[in-house]
């Protein structure tokens, strides 16, 4: 098969200009193309009055040596890459406990799903309830104002991202195609199969919740096990210093379980278990992260400001949009898991603490987009004193939303005009929070700190001359955005394992080394791939 790349179409072109576009690129008759698929498929809408698709296109010719012979100096025009994937081979010693994944998000999963596959029946340890259950617990909080700190959009199966846009993309390197191989293992699971091929794939929450249940099937039909509503509390170990080994685990329901190869893949919110494994000196460094709010627009505005007259095209889909701006007190402020056409959530896993994040369905159908516009935070500039002092920081402006909520799990907001203008919200405007269980006009500024406000303040006409409207009267701003990624990194060497504790994998998101679904899948297959070389 031949890879042909950056094909370019006008976005209402006949299905008949692909087929006769690729033949005038590769310059073949049509009887020398055989067939031909998308591989992938984008759009370039950096001129609105001229969007057009951007193609990858896989081909079979009847003489394909000849044809990449005639375009060897065409760097579009290549042989396309092998992505097949090839599980470890392994065999678990006699007599050596069964390998643990700690944690049933995206990473948890994929590395599971890779150990039961190559035959090695793998335990999973949740510390929330299975997906539906906790889908039950998640809303609770959003209609009802009642948390349960073990089951929420942070802890349960499918981990933060279920409630989420659902986003397919990465910016992380992967020349091994492992971002592929979750993909696939995305649809097998129910996803829908255009993911392999459009530029910015999503699924969306309830799609999202399926597929969460047909891979934990499949991992228990390989003989794999998982424990919900189970926590972590604890190591066995033996040894010291480098030689210092993990001989199991002490869990919330009482038991040792013993263990001697066990994936670490929980969330950026287990903050409790951050602080187990600080007081085990297992090794770990504090990390940056970002404090903000969520912004809310109508899709409409953003629509027309990103594709202009072609706003509304199927193909285009609900606009979404990426910036940044380098603020004079020296942060950077960055938009942060946009969702197109979706909500702003309650996200919190602590009682009398507010966190937002955003989530869309599949359809991205919703009146609003929302985004995170976050201001990045250092421990050399913010929290210099501890490992974990990330964790209290992020805590402090979580509890003074609460408090600027109104002590009932609703969030503070204020509409975007007064927050320029330096005044507090009493009303809000035309666009309607999407927030449940609801929001509190109020000034932001008195749950953020004073930089992440002064830089925000400063980006917003920035972004407006990219995007207009971006900094419109009554655009909505929804405050606390903290848990943007972990703050903290537990090291490992180049085998995958804590260098101070030989046996423990730590991975994903939580670890330090994912930020989103993809990247968090991707770690959880290389890590499963390192425990398995261990044996």
């Amino acid at each position: 098969m031949i890879r042909l790349t950056e094909l370019r179409l006008p976005l209402e072109h006949s299905e008949e200009a692909l087929r006769e576009a690729v033949l005038t690129r590769l310059n073949i008759p049509s009887e020398a193309l055989k067939s031909f698929k998308i591989a992938r498929r984008g759009y370039d809408a950096r001129k609105r009055g001229h969007i057009v698709l951007v193609y990858s296109i896989d081909c079979d010719v009847t003489d394909e040596a000849s044809v990449l012979a005639a375009h060897e100096a065409d760097q579009h025009v290549r042989s396309t890459p092998d992505t097949t994937y090839h599980l470890p081979q392994a065999t678990l010693p006699e007599g050596m406990p069964r390998p643990v994944v700690i944690g049933a998000g995206p990473c948890g999963i994929m590395a599971a799903l890779t150990l039961a596959q190559a035959g090695l029946k793998p335990i999973i340890i949740e510390r929330g309830k299975e997906v539906r259950a906790r889908t039950v617990d998640t809303f609770a909080l959003w209609r009802k104002s009642v948390l349960t700190p073990e089951s929420n959009v942070q802890f349960g199966e499918g981990g933060a991202g279920t409630f989420s846009d659902g986003k397919l993309y990465s910016g992380v390197s992967d020349p091994r195609n492992l971002g592929r191989r979750v993909i696939e293992e995305f649809v097998r699971a129910g996803a829908p199969e255009e993911i392999l091929y459009v530029s910015k794939p999503h699924i969306g929450t309830f799609r999202l919740v399926t597929m969460v249940m047909f891979i934990r099937e499949e991992i228990e039909r390989l003989g794999g096990e998982y424990r919900f509503e189970t926590r972590v509390d604890g190591f066995d170990m033996e040894g010291e210093g480098a030689e210092r080994r993990l001989r199991g685990l002490r869990l919330s329901t009482g038991e040792a379980l013993p263990a001697e190869r066990v994936i670490l893949a929980v969330g950026h919110s287990a903050r409790d278990t951050f602080e187990m494994l600080r007081d085990a000196n297992v090794a770990m460094d504090a990390k940056p992260f970002s404090i903000g709010v969520r912004i809310e627009h109508p899709q409409s505005v953003i629509d027309t400001a990103r594709f202009g007259s072609y706003a509304g095209n199927d193909l285009l889909g609900a606009a979404d949009y990426k910036l940044v701006h380098h603020a004079s007190n020296g942060r950077a402020v960055y938009s942060f898991c946009m969702c197109p056409g979706g909500q702003v959530v309650a996200a919190t896993s602590e009682i009398g603490q507010v966190v937002t994040n955003g989530m869309s369905q599949y359809s991205r159908a919703e009146r609003n987009a929302n985004s995170g516009i976050v201001v990045e935070v250092t421990p050399e500039k913010d929290f210099p004193n501890d490992v974990l002092a990330g964790v209290e920081l992020q805590r402090k402006w979580e509890k003074a939303a609460f408090v600027a909520g109104g002590g009932d799990y609703r969030a503070p907001a204020q509409r975007v005009g007064d927050f320029l203008a330096g005044r507090p919200s009493t009303t809000l405007g035309d666009v309607v929070p999407s927030y449940q269980p609801g929001v509190t006009p109020t000034d932001l500024t008195l749950c953020l700190p004073d930089f992440v406000s002064d830089a925000i303040r400063e980006a917003l006409p920035r972004f407006e001359r990219k995007l207009k409207g971006f900094s419109m009267d009554d655009a909505v701003m929804t405050g606390v955005e903290t848990r943007t990624s972990s703050p903290i990194r537990l090291q490992r060497d180049r085998d995958g394992q804590s260098p101070t504790l030989r046996g423990l994998f730590p991975a994903g998101e939580g670890a330090g080394y994912a930020g989103g679904i993809l990247s968090a899948g991707i770690d959880g297959i290389r890590t499963a791939e390192w425990l398995a070389a261990s044996l």
